[in-house]
């Protein structure tokens, strides 16, 4: 198993604390892991919560050592410049550099995969990052055109668009978006896995447009889209009405649901085990999982939020590498 690297995301959120709860319980993990962030701040949340780890910063990855927490840190932030909890312009630049600098360490062949903990899109802008959110950015810094984002746990899920009104969101259901993410999902499940997966399209509409009763989009956009995948050979069902496609997929029916909008999937998906679900942007060229909750403000410095989100999206990391070996 080759070097991960997990980014520390926003100081003032939990990120540094779910990151040090996930590694001094590594025992499920394969692969070694080093953080970009801030060693001192790391160092404070395992003082606080009086646990066995011992941090290292390092310059570079080849510096990396057994038995310690390895901290390359690319934005020189110190605690002593921010408050927990609290919007920083200084968090949301840090957040953005320790993302830059895995990309970038990934793109050298150091890493193998990166894991992020989550960063705050206002503190981001703040710093004068002006992205919806890591996604983007990594689309951007990888200069990838085509991706999106998959939910992964007992429920896969993709979607159309994310980000955006929701009157917008339909207008960009249109045959090639959905194409686009159609083969995305089907290469992403092979690299999971999945030897022949199978896929289902929600509806945008109501009983999935009802045969053009309560709306078009599916004959005009949808359908044409899923018989072009299924062309190229990918397994699709659909379009499926939305409020009977994830129960069917929870039970086994599909092995993963294409979503055509932010709400349609992101209610689906957190009503599962949000502990179990984690988000991963598919379609880069390189791997990158992510937990499925934000900075978490309110709880932040607290030390009671749980690592287990980081544990799971850390195992998935691991999984999609497991299968490229």
């Amino acid at each position: 198993m080759k070097m991960i690297g997990i980014t520390m995301g926003d100081p003032a959120g939990i990120g540094p604390e779910i990151i040090v709860k996930a590694l001094t319980d590594a025992t499920e993990f394969e692969g070694d892991y080093v953080v970009y962030g801030a060693a001192d701040i790391l160092k404070y949340y395992c003082d606080m919560l009086n646990l066995d780890c011992k941090i290292r910063a390092i310059q570079n990855v080849s510096e990396y050592s057994d038995g310690y927490i390895n901290v390359i840190d690319p934005a020189g932030l110190e605690m002593k410049e921010y408050e927990i909890g609290q919007l920083s312009g200084k968090c949301g630049h840090a957040a953005y550099l320790y993302i830059e600098k895995a990309i970038e360490d990934t793109q050298k062949g150091l890493i193998a995969a990166v894991v992020t903990a989550p960063l705050n899109k206002e503190a981001l802008h703040m710093g004068g990052h002006h992205y919806d959110g890591h996604t983007e950015i990594f689309a951007e810094l990888t200069n990838t055109k085509k991706y999106a984002m998959m939910f992964y746990g007992p429920l896969k899920i993709v979607h159309v668009s994310t980000h955006c009104s929701l009157r917008e969101a339909c207008e960009r259901v249109k045959k090639e978006a959905v194409l686009d993410v159609l083969v995305l999902l089907d290469q992403a499940l092979k690299q999971a896995g999945f030897a022949a997966p199978h896929i289902a399209v929600a509806g945008l509409n109501p009983h999935a447009g009802e045969n053009g009763l309560f709306g078009m989009e599916e004959i005009d956009e949808i359908i044409p889209a899923i018989e072009q995948a299924c062309e190229k050979g990918i397994r699709v069902s659909g379009p499926i009405p939305p409020d009977t496609v994830f129960s069917k997929a929870l039970k086994g029916d599909y092995d993963a649901v294409v979503a055509m909008y932010h709400d349609q999937g992101h209610i689906a998906a957190k009503q599962q085990l949000m502990e179990e679900s984690v988000n991963c942007t598919i379609g880069l060229p390189i791997i990158r999982t992510s937990v499925d909750h934000g900075t978490a403000f309110d709880i932040a410095g607290k030390g009671y939020a749980s690592g287990q989100n980081m544990k799971q999206s850390m195992l998935v990391a691991e999984q999609f590498l497991n299968n490229l070996e």
